[in-house]
């Protein structure tokens, strides 16, 4: 585990190789990755970067350079930044931040060298690494679409929310064990109300996100959004439908966050100066509020009610077709940049029934990573170097965190990467096998996969069987992976003819991919 003096000595070696203070435009963090927006990406030295004890891999995409730091050590690596971009602003003054000579920033130490054994030696493990390195710059350039911009700034507007999700997620789960049990009666509606808090009012928050993402004034935002969750929306009829509060979740707030961008930029061109601070707020709450009572909230209603109604047939009527399918194409989408889209999705899910039957299916694919790694470990008994990369990332892809597997082993080397996402199939077609027979299993919260995934499990017969169908599908997302590779691979190392070397791989997936389900994530 690292040390607390571990955090400020990684955020001082990753400033000056990033291209310092004056080449980072903002630092935000989500479940394992710390995301840094950068005014010049070509600054980077990405291979100093990949040396920095402590950082487990690096993706990519379009402006945002994300730095895989792992749960827990993202938050405390993107605090330090953050204030050391301060301390780089204040000693600047007014004007940017003077970067000196070699990219180093103001105050920030060099970077140190790689810790003995931090990292694996210099031959397989280093081609692999290219070989990855060339994949993501491959899905930078086609991810670079109108399309696959505005679903990142979604995934931006909720990325932020993971944390609370997650904190909420887990306490609900214990007041609920504690209920069932009849335990501590007299703190339970204590833990109910702490836990719930923060999803009645989800709806302000994703308003808030949503304007600020999309240019608009944060808190106009919000205000508007409030506006779903109001008691008061029970007295008015829209389209001979009377409105309950919450009508349209979290979709009916992006909504009314986004009309009320669209408005505040029609006023701001045309009140004139002297009445802005008066008329733009006024008219940005008015017309966009009454713009969501009177047809928003309703039109999102229908689309959550449908999207309900959906996730629930669709395990109900092809319930291992649905596991097997989202389970084994998860990262290709991820390879696409299309998972983002999925957020909202899981989002809906958990303020409507209380948790989202999509995250478990999705997370077997991160257990079908694992056992392709295991097999490639045992199949490549005297390559050290890539046992050594798999040694030391098998923990944490584990816990949910794939990008070292990934990047460093399965999908450079091709083939383990497609009998990887065989094996998330198989675990996914486990769980949706037991969803058809009425046994669901959901999470609260999204962000975490693999094991640590379970804390956060509720279902619909109790906790002990929803954690043994979901234990029961990444063994088998474990196992499936393991024999798929291990009978399919032959062993050869990067840089020869055939299908798992790095032309193999290009041509079997045309791209790049990254980790589960927390980077949509996510995803984190």
């Amino acid at each position: 585990m690292p040390t607390s003096d571990a955090y400020p000595s990684t955020a001082a070696a990753l400033l000056p190789l990033v291209g310092g203070a004056a080449n980072i435009t903002s630092a935000a963090h989500c479940m394992t990755r710390l995301r840094l927006g950068l005014a010049d990406p070509s600054l980077v030295d990405e291979e100093g970067v990949r040396a920095v004890p402590g950082v487990l891999g690096v993706v990519t995409d379009g402006q945002t350079y994300q730095v895989v730091l792992g749960p827990g050590a993202v938050a405390r690596v993107t605090a330090e930044l953050r204030t050391m971009l301060a301390d780089a602003a204040a000693e600047a003054g007014p004007g940017p931040v003077a970067v000196p000579a070699g990219g180093g920033a103001p105050g920030t130490a060099p970077p140190p060298p790689p810790a003995p054994g931090a990292g694996p030696p210099a031959d397989t493990a280093g081609e692999l690494a290219a070989v990855g390195a060339g994949l993501r710059a491959a899905r930078a350039r086609r991810n670079a679409t109108p399309l696959k911009a505005a679903l990142r700034r979604i995934a931006d507007v909720f990325v932020p929310l993971i944390p609370a999700l997650i904190g909420c997620g887990v306490l609900a789960g214990l007041n609920g064990l504690l209920v069932n049990a009849g335990w501590l009666p007299g703190l339970t509606p204590a833990l109910t109300a702490v836990a719930s808090g923060f999803m009645a009012l989800i709806a302000v928050f994703v308003g808030y996100n949503t304007a600020a993402v999309f240019g608009g004034t944060p808190v106009l935002g919000g205000a508007v959004a409030a506006v779903v969750v109001h008691p008061g929306v029970a007295k008015v009829t829209a389209f001979g439908v009377t409105l309950a509060p919450g009508q349209g979740g979290v979709l009916g707030a992006m909504a009314a966050a986004l009309l009320a961008v669209a408005v505040e930029r029609w006023c701001r061109g045309r009140v004139p100066d002297t009445l802005d601070v008066l008329l733009t707020p006024t008219l940005t709450v008015l017309v966009a509020g009454l713009g969501t009572l009177y047809g928003l909230m309703w039109a999102a209603g229908a689309v959550s009610s449908a999207i309900g109604h959906a996730a629930d047939w669709l395990l109900v009527t092809t319930g291992p077709l649905a596991g097997l399918i989202l389970g084994g194409l998860f990262l290709p989408l991820v390879m696409l940049g299309l998972h983002q889209a999925l957020i909202p999705l899981h989002t809906t899910l958990i303020e409507q029934q209380g948790y989202t039957v999509l995250l478990p299916l999705l997370a077997m694919a991160g257990a079908g990573q694992v056992g392709a790694a295991v097999a490639v470990y045992v199949r490549l008994r005297h390559d050290t170097s890539v046992r050594t990369t798999i040694r030391s990332a098998l923990p944490a892809g584990l816990l949910g965190v794939g990008e070292p597997l990934i990047y460093g082993v399965s999908l450079p080397l091709g083939r383990p990467f497609l009998t990887a996402c065989a094996g998330g199939a198989a675990g996914g077609a486990f769980v949706g096998f037991f969803a058809m027979l009425g046994d669901r299993v959901g999470a609260t919260a999204i962000g975490p996969s693999g094991w640590a995934l379970f804390p956060l499990l509720a279902g619909n017969r109790g906790p002990l069987p929803t954690a043994a169908v979901y234990a029961g599908g990444l063994l088998t997302g474990y196992a499936i992976g393991f024999l798929a590779t291990y009978a399919g691979f032959r062993g050869e190392a990067p840089g020869t003819e055939g299908a798992d070397g790095p032309t193999g791989s290009e041509e079997a997936t045309g791209a790049e991919g990254t980790t589960g389900p927390t980077e949509s994530e996510a995803p984190a």
